[in-house]
């Protein structure tokens, strides 16, 4: 349930930001409308700043990833190359990932053999993703982008979740690997031991993620929790607290190409991140007080504008 001063703060604040997403560019931000030059600089840091904030505090509600609502959201509000937003975007995910990602394997969360093996190949397509977006048009980056991000909407809505999914035997792969582990689940009062099938295909699956987290600097949250929960057949807190860990990995070797190329400006990282970073922290405090199912449903609403206007963008509308 809400709390009064929640619900005054956050839904409309929500309301406002579905609006934005089809007003603002065209009326406000868009660079035909305002040119940039009547701008003072620090009038963008600050204007992101804020934004990021307050995406900080969706994403823990909605329980998302802040990469993939940065870049898709911020490239549609705000007049920066596409290049500099998803160079800042897999920086706001990367600092997300690498705050949370040594609590968790403290407590025996997060997988360590589990996460390497798949980072191992995920991190390696995340570079050669990076490559590819960099190396494109940028029109065609953002048409791409928005059917990825039409795309997660989609799987965001029809994802299922399954908190202990039922494996009967481990592959070969996951034996000789051994991926397994045993972690004390809080809620049940017991350890619980698991382990894992159908790793080859997590593997190729994992193959594809990198290569498109690395391309349009969105993160993989979205998707490395269903790959590891539902395909793999981890416990739905080890899957999500190992893709956190696969996060700060795989956005690293992202990350690097993207500094190398130029394309990480710290006028637009650094707000970001410092936004984001402190909009999580309020969104923590709130995930107790808000019906995150409906949070849910109005995050899917924003990407799916997101993405229609990236793809209007792309065809130069």
């Amino acid at each position: 349930m809400f709390s009064t001063t929640s619900s005054k703060f956050f839904w409309p604040f929500m309301l406002f930001l579905s609006v934005s997403l089809v007003v603002l560019p065209q009326v406000v931000l868009g660079a035909e409308a305002v040119p940039s030059e009547s701008i003072a600089w620090w009038v963008w840091v600050l204007l992101l700043f804020i934004f990021s904030f307050f995406l900080g505090i969706v994403a823990i509600v909605a329980g998302v990833g802040g990469g993939v609502l940065y870049v898709p959201i911020v490239s549609s509000l705000f007049p920066f190359h596409l290049d500099f937003v998803r160079g800042a975007g897999l920086m706001v995910a990367l600092a997300g990932a690498l705050s949370a990602g040594a609590p968790l394997l403290k407590k025996g969360l997060a997988n360590l053999k589990l996460a390497l093996s798949m980072a191992l190949i995920g991190s390696v397509s995340s570079i050669f993703g990076a490559l590819v977006g960099l190396a494109l048009p940028a029109h065609i980056v953002q048409l791409a982008l928005g059917s990825t991000i039409v795309f997660i909407a989609i799987v965001m809505l029809r994802a299922r979740k399954s908190e202990f999914p039922e494996v009967t035997a481990s592959d070969k792969l996951s034996q000789v690997l051994h991926i397994q582990g045993i972690y004390y689940e809080e809620s049940l009062k017991k350890d619980i031991d698991w382990k894992i099938h159908r790793t080859p295909v997590g593997l190729v699956l994992f193959v594809v993620i990198g290569f498109m987290a690395g391309m349009f600097g969105l993160g993989a949250g979205w998707a490395n929790v269903p790959v590891f929960n539902l395909v793999l057949g981890a416990p739905l807190k080890v899957s999500v607290a190992t893709s956190v860990f696969v996060l700060s990995i795989n956005d690293t070797a992202a990350a690097w190409v993207y500094l190398h190329k130029g394309a990480v400006l710290p006028l637009i990282a650094v707000p970001s991140i410092a936004g984001m970073m402190l909009g999580t922290k309020i969104g923590a405090k709130l995930l107790t007080r808000v019906r995150t199912k409906s949070v849910r449903v109005i995050v899917i609403t924003l990407l799916l504008l997101a993405g229609a206007r990236a793809i209007f963008k792309g065809f130069g509308i």
